[in-house]
């Protein structure tokens, strides 16, 4: 077959079919020229899935009546004025491929006016060809509506899914962008029903409050943390480690606010919450990573979902950094809502009170329990919210525990203490892990890891796989404190171990720690496996009966933790039954 030049229209179409992939990419190019005018408002209306119909109404800057049919010319832009600015692109769109690609596979109308004119401008394409053109009344901003989508290419339409299915991915694409974008209003109708309206007062609060609901967005944390290394800022909503959930699609990143796929953030946003949350259980976020124009490549993807960074590993432990430091300072101690039902119980619907943790959310100020005071209705441990300020006031990093006065042991698996602010549960061997695992990492930071020599040597026998996982880790293990000599074949003496394992089988526990390891892997960012192991086969036993020295020992070294909440493996250490819950229980409230 000769080698031929395309016909202009098909080869509009090929070009079409890499910026316009089914409905949801008309939004997504419209509502980025719309944010880029500096809109206010965006209204997106759709039918049929997009397919049949989509109206994107904004009250941007509009387009002068004589650029209009420019505009819809292949590689026509306002944003770019030569190549330099490539290097550094800090608007949305850029190529000038969005209006011309979707005019080429659909029915098409523009009404547009700047705010200075007097008279907008109306023009239609069918199938990118202009079939009107002239002067219109209409309002400031800019008004598109797409119909029959794919229409003359029936193979591409054949692919898409259903209405619903379609319309799910539009409604995603919407909120995601008012979650980075919260002084713009959106508004999202689908058919006759009105599924997202956003306030548009530029509090990330509300523009949660709007699409998560009031139930999830209490337990949201604003993030605004700056790595002081790099400068790179992390912003946005991060869930506190009892919002989780079963898969990673409710992980939003943003880069300068514009909405990217990239695996290395959704695995920094990983390694924040490690230790945080139960496994197989992802974190929700929104997230936005602030960082020179010139650092990062915007122009790698032809539908722009993703990018380039020029120092992956800064952009890494930027975002890790910052949503991790958050987490440590801000998220409090595990309340009951939701566990305990009584007649008065939020579950009732009689009456309406905060979450029992503590959300940048919750309006009022913010200070430490008082002795003589009564606790707010929120039942925070840690906080009393009072007053109507902000939602988005200024917190400061909220006390780990108070100090707990041991009352007892229950089931010889949960101890029993209290402080003037309600009653705590503990779970023994959850809080030894934390106040090990700390001890430990600390330790092996600092290089000087706790070794305990064994009186004789131990020898154990290895499985092939176990040999492999502990020649590969030797370095890690030695700075853990084990110290292993081989012994012919499968077999190892074992002539030290690490101070929290002098009273295990030292054998046992280097197999089980090795088993985990090879599980788990051991990335240079999550060296703490070892760590966590070696905690959980150290720590008190469920089951241990433990004298009143004891538990006051154990509550006053994971008080002075880190990260009091969890364990190293997320589950909860504590549980705070407040004041105000108990008397609202026994009637006195």
């Amino acid at each position: 077959m000769p080698i031929r030049q395309l016909p202009p229209d098909i080869a509009v179409q090929i070009a079409a079919g890499e910026v316009i992939e089914r409905p949801v990419s008309v939004v997504k190019e419209l509502v980025e020229n719309a944010i880029d005018a500096g809109a206010s408002r965006i209204i997106v209306e759709i039918k049929g899935g997009g397919i049949e119909q989509l109206r994107v109404v904004d009250d941007g800057a509009g387009i002068l009546s004589e650029e209009v049919l420019l505009a819809f010319q292949r590689h026509a832009t306002s944003k770019v004025e030569s190549a330099d600015m490539l290097n550094a692109i800090p608007t949305l769109g850029f190529r000038g491929e969005a209006l011309p690609s979707i005019a080429a596979v659909s029915q098409m109308a523009i009404n547009t006016r700047p705010a200075a004119t007097d008279a907008g401008f109306n023009a239609e394409f069918a199938w990118g060809k202009l079939i009107s053109e002239g002067a219109h009344g209409c309002p400031p901003g800019t008004t598109i509506e797409v119909s029959d989508l794919f229409g003359n290419l029936p193979a591409r339409r054949r692919f898409l899914k259903s209405a619903t299915a379609e319309s799910g991915r539009i409604h995603e694409l919407v909120t995601r962008y008012s979650l980075a974008y919260p002084e713009v209003s959106f508004h999202l109708k689908v058919g006759d029903r009105v599924v997202l309206n956003t306030q548009g007062d530029g509090r990330r609060a509300n523009a949660a409050l709007a699409v998560y609901g009031a139930e999830v967005s209490e337990s949201l944390l604003e993030i605004q943390e700056e790595d002081p290394e790099t400068g790179y800022r992390v912003e946005g909503l991060a869930g506190d480690p009892s919002l989780h959930r079963a898969n990673r699609t409710y992980m939003t990143f943003f880069v300068n606010r514009r909405w990217i796929q990239n695996r290395m953030l959704t695995f920094a946003l990983e390694e924040a919450y490690h230790g945080l949350l139960p496994e197989k259980r992802y974190p929700l976020a929104a997230l936005n990573l602030v960082v020179p124009y010139e650092d990062v490549d915007v122009n790698s993807h032809p539908a722009k979902r993703e990018v380039r960074f020029r120092q992956d590993g800064k952009v890494y432990a930027a975002l890790q950094r910052g949503v991790r430091a958050a987490l440590v300072a801000y998220s409090p101690v595990r309340g009951i809502q939701g566990t305990i039902r009584g007649r008065n119980s939020p579950a009732s619907g009689l009456e309406n009170t905060a979450g029992f943790f503590r959300s940048p959310f919750d309006s009022g100020s913010v200070s430490p329990p008082s002795s003589g005071g009564r606790q707010g209705p929120t039942g925070s441990g840690d906080i009393q919210v009072r007053g109507a300020g902000p939602a988005d006031a200024a917190l400061t990093p909220q006390q780990a525990l108070p100090a707990l006065r041991v009352v007892g042991q229950v089931k010889l698996t949960y101890i029993v203490a209290e402080s003037p602010d309600g009653m705590y549960l503990i779970d023994q061997h959850a809080a030894h892990e934390r106040v090990l695992f700390d001890r430990i990492v600390q330790d092996a930071a600092q290089r000087e890891p706790q070794s305990q020599p064994l009186l004789s040597p131990s020898l154990v026998e290895l499985t092939p796989g176990q040999v492999e996982t502990l020649v590969n880790n030797l370095k890690f293990l030695s700075d853990y404190g084990f110290e292993l000599e081989e012994f012919g074949g499968a077999g190892f003496l074992i002539r030290a171990v690490p101070f929290v394992l002098t009273t295990q089988d030292p054998g046992k526990a280097l197999i089980d720690v090795l088993d985990l390891v090879a599980f788990e892997g051991l990335l240079k960012e999550r060296e703490d496996i070892l760590a966590a192991s070696l905690a959980c086969h150290s720590a008190i036993r469920a089951g241990q009966s433990m004298t009143e020295t004891e538990m006051r020992a154990l509550l006053e070294q994971l008080e002075v933790t880190d990260n009091p909440h969890t364990c190293p493996h997320g589950r909860p250490t504590v549980i705070h039954f407040s004041s105000y819950h108990m008397e609202r229980e026994f009637g006195r409230r």
